[in-house]
């Protein structure tokens, strides 16, 4: 054969492109459980912030460093928006804030929240207002794991 005649046949090409066609197939589907595991990672982020925010407030309220909320309550917040907004101190002037917004749900995209009260059954996904005690998604979706985002 001459210099000239040199190249890749027909078949050697065909064998090629089924060859990254089939490792394609196999990273789409990696690409994809990424993506989820990452958007259940800042899920998991955001309740613990947000349970954390809570937690904090009601270590406030026990240790009379902030303004208790009504009774019924519990010294529990009455919402989200009181933990961004901040609560007054002993102190006049001073106010302690304990998040600094509400995070995204990364699941469904809104910054939307299910609550729990404390007087709420355990196992119950509806609020019964009052005060939030818990927080979780509002997604109706399951996680890798096989658990339903609503009991994260």
């Amino acid at each position: 054969m001459n210099a000239r005649c040199r190249g890749f046949t027909l078949l050697e090409m065909a064998v090629t492109a089924t060859v990254l066609l089939i490792l394609a197939s196999a990273v789409v589907p990696m690409a994809k459980n990424g993506v989820r595991r990452q958007k259940e990672l800042e899920l998991q982020r955001s309740l613990r912030e947000m349970r954390s925010a809570i937690d904090d407030y009601k270590l406030k309220v026990e240790q009379q460093k902030i303004k208790a909320p009504p009774l019924e309550n519990n010294g529990y917040p009455e919402s989200l928006e009181i933990l961004v907004e901040g609560v007054q101190t002993s102190k006049a002037s001073v106010k302690i804030r304990f998040l600094r917004r509400i995070p995204l749900d990364p699941i469904t995209g809104k910054a939307e929240w299910g609550f729990r009260s404390i007087s709420d059954d355990p196992g119950s996904s509806s609020w019964g207002g009052g005060n939030v005690y818990d927080v979780h998604s509002l997604s109706t979706g399951t996680g890798s794991n096989g658990v339903p985002y609503r009991e994260w």
